[in-house]
């Protein structure tokens, strides 16, 4: 349920940030629907919900580019902005659908309550980063009932560069008052683990989410098999330097 490879100085963690898709929620249904919406709309053939599920991480913007050159050749009534339209028409739709069938994983709110409060008995920051649009992801934590417990929530596009560049991190490292060393970055990808890595700070692996098969490359200090391990993770065990 959770291999730990550096146990994390759970007595300093000041900061701990949080990614959504494949993390804190499981949203791959919508997206899929999405895409294919997209992709059907120009008349292309759909993907496979798994084949999808690999673009997702880097952004919406990847996410269709990479959708957009499976199917191969393009109707030639399409002209060279045929990315633009779909990434519009994606965006339109997954607004409307975002919430069809997006839960949030087994053991999250759990555990998130557990951690919501430090071993000092004061409040922990925490607080969501994710290569999603701002928007959907806002709305999608306020709609699950997430938002409530992140003092900050950003987007792929509140920053000038995603993950795993570290901007987005070291902003809310600098937001919490937190040192690297006192933060801990939590995702399901090795965008996640490289974000972390890049920021100086610890990194938690979820093998329950979209990509899992990325992380052992991307060497996380510890991984969970369920979102209840993160408080095993987070507040037990001995405190060891990074290293």
């Amino acid at each position: 349920m959770l291999r730990i490879h550096r146990p994390f100085p759970v007595d300093s963690l000041k900061l701990l940030v949080f990614d959504l898709d494949g993390t804190l929620i499981d949203s791959r249904q919508d997206l899929c629907n999405s895409v294919n919406a997209a992709l059907s709309n120009f008349g292309l053939k759909e993907l496979s919900d798994s084949v999808i599920a690999s673009y997702i991480g880097d952004g919406a913007a990847m996410l269709i580019r990479r959708a957009l050159a499976v199917p191969g050749e393009l109707p030639p009534e399409h002209n060279p902005a045929i990315f633009d339209v779909a990434f519009a028409f994606f965006l339109n739709h997954y607004r409307a659908h975002k919430l069809d069938y997006t839960t949030v994983y087994p053991g999250v709110f759990e555990s998130l309550e557990a951690l919501r409060i430090g071993p000092d008995g004061q409040p922990r920051a925490m607080a969501v980063l994710t290569n999603k649009p701002v928007g959907p992801a806002v709305a999608i934590c306020e709609g699950l009932g997430l938002s409530p417990y992140f003092f900050q929530i950003y987007g792929g596009d509140s920053f000038a560069s995603k993950k795993p560049d570290p901007l987005g991190l070291t902003t809310l490292m600098a937001e919490a008052g937190a040192k690297p060393e006192e933060t801990v970055m939590v995702g399901d990808s090795d965008v996640d683990m490289r974000t972390a890595k890049n920021a100086g700070a610890w990194a938690l692996g979820c093998s329950f989410g979209l990509a899992p098969e990325t992380l052992d490359a991307a060497e996380p200090d510890a991984v969970a098999d369920h979102a209840l391990a993160w408080t095993a993770a987070l507040t037990a065990g001995k405190i060891s330097a990074r290293g």
